[in-house]
């Protein structure tokens, strides 16, 4: 083949210009390339490995504290020097330490703020210079149902920063398992392993969740949970003045009106849906606002759907509980309301939920338990503390009279259950020594309301015997100067520091 001197010079020059072409593909590549491992930089510098011992009260004993137990979470860099992580990591904490990517030091952290309830927690670092080198990340939006999503995190099985991606396949409320309330939560199809938690699930260089403990109770696999973005902002919101105001709770209770037969009975029209109020309780913000058999239509703009579920979006259906979560403490709550088929308006101011709505405390922290021993017998107020103290699997292996009073409404007659726990061997106590987890509903014929109440009976007792008493009619009977005579003998002989808690008898 002949080529001539000008087609020569066009070849060169065409050769020349895809070189150069390349060239700036290639250089284009390595530009992106090296971005990319800037964030990733940026994204890993920025997540802290947390340490973390941990001694909680047992209450089965309640003035001792079970083994200390190491435990590690993960964490995220957020503004002003703090770090996001959950509540669990370090609840009942006696010793937290930090740790950041690629250096081998712990640092002593300490705990700003923790909401149990949404499982986040915010600790900071005092060590100067600690958070010199790292970037705060930004909170991002709840992402689109089946976007990728990656989670960072220090999990079991290594020391290095451990980094999956996954698909948010799901955003309902779910029940949280550390301290069981019911929060708006993102899951994932990617299994969440010990350690993640606290971790942050990142899209964009920003958080939009924070890891957190399964909930399925083991029964589903590869699977994953997060805090979304709405309650991670409401926390961090809270936390401003120090002081955990929590999720506000309006005081009443509903069942679904799926039944057309149901619709009709209330008073709603076919185009109406709504929840029914089955239980308004005393001193909450919807006392004499609501009525039992009242319907509830809207809270604020969210129309309520027969199922109880409101639109947060063209794809994304909750439960209407979210509505209220969103607020906070003392806001306005705007809520339309049915009664006998006339419509009407209400504002409530949002309150902290009170102790006394239900008969049985959830999980508490950071808490020292209460007791009282007298005549030998250990008795105590129930809370979920206590029941999930039969184990993991405390909803089988727990006593039915204790796990049946979590389905009761408490009442200005009754607001909290008092159990004897157990008899500590004494001639004080004889025929009773194997009397365990019974609960007292009566003190010398007086209906007990509380455990303050209980204490207070048996503390001021005129009577020659004590009677305890449950619903059944069974009774134990305890001489009263027997048990004050026998006191310092039972603690010393059982070795236990005093006969009730600190506070039960304030000064």
């Amino acid at each position: 083949m002949i080529f001539s001197h000008n087609s020569g010079i066009v070849y060169l020059r065409g050769l020349k210009l895809i070189l150069a072409l390349t060239s700036c593909v290639l250089l284009g590549f390595a530009n992106f390339t090296n971005a990319q491992i800037n964030e990733l930089d940026h994204i890993e510098d920025s997540v802290i490995k947390i340490y973390t011992t941990q001694a909680a009260p047992d209450y089965f004993t309640p003035w001792r504290l079970l083994t200390p137990r190491q435990t590690s979470g993960s964490g995220a860099v957020i503004s002003r020097n703090r770090i996001l992580t959950n509540a669990h990591v370090v609840a009942n904490a006696s010793y937290v330490q930090a740790q950041k990517h690629n250096d081998p030091q712990r640092y002593q952290a300490r705990v700003e703020f923790v909401s149990h309830e949404a499982d986040l927690a915010i600790i900071t670092v005092d060590e100067p210079g600690f958070f010199s080198d790292l970037q705060a990340l930004a909170i991002g939006d709840l992402p689109e149902p089946l976007q990728e999503v990656s989670v960072y995190g220090y999990p079991i099985g290594g020391k290095t920063l451990s980094i999956t991606k996954g698909i948010l396949s799901r955003v309902e409320q779910q029940v949280y398992a550390h301290a069981g309330a019911y929060l708006l939560a993102g899951q994932i199809d990617a299994a969440i392993n010990p350690g993640n938690s606290g971790g942050p699930v990142i899209v964009d260089q920003e958080i939009v969740g924070v890891v957190m403990q399964a909930n399925a109770g083991g029964r589903a696999e590869n699977l994953g949970y997060f805090v979304p973005p709405s309650i991670v902002r409401h926390v961090l919101a809270d936390s401003e003045d120090g002081i955990n105001n929590g999720f506000p709770d309006l005081g009443f209770r509903t069942q679904t009106l799926d039944s057309p037969s149901a619709k009709a009975a209330y008073g709603l029209r076919k185009d109406q849906n709504g929840v029914l109020v089955i239980k308004v309780f005393d001193g909450s913000p919807a006392e004499n606002v609501f009525q039992e058999n009242d319907v509830i239509l809207k809270i604020d703009d969210y129309d309520i759907a027969e199922d109880g579920t409101i639109k947060l979006s063209e794809d994304l259906l909750t439960d209407y509980k979210h509505a209220i979560d969103m607020h906070h403490i003392g806001e306005e709550i705007v809520v339309t309301y049915s009664r006998n088929g006339a419509e009407y308006t209400a504002y409530l101011e949002a309150q902290k939920g009170l102790q006394s709505y239900g008969l049985v405390e959830g999980e508490q922290f950071d808490q020292i338990p209460e007791y009282y021993i007298y005549g030998g017998v250990l008795f105590v107020p129930l809370n979920m503390n206590l029941i999930k103290r039969w184990g993991n699997d405390w909803g089988r292996s727990a006593p039915v009279s204790l796990l049946q009073a979590r389905n009761e409404w408490s009442s200005p007659e009754r607001r909290e259950v008092v159990v004897a726990l157990q008899v500590l061997a004494a001639d004080v106590n004889l025929g009773y020594h194997d009397w365990r987890n019974w609960v007292v509903e009566f003190v010398n014929g007086e209906q007990v309301r509380d455990f303050e109440h209980f204490s207070q009976l048996i503390k001021g007792n005129p009577e020659e015997n004590v009677v305890f008493e449950n619903k059944n009619g069974y009774q134990m009977v305890i001489n009263h100067k027997e048990a004050i005579a026998s006191e310092d003998a039972i603690l010393a002989q059982y070795r236990i520091p005093a006969a009730h808690s600190v506070g039960l008898f304030p000064e």
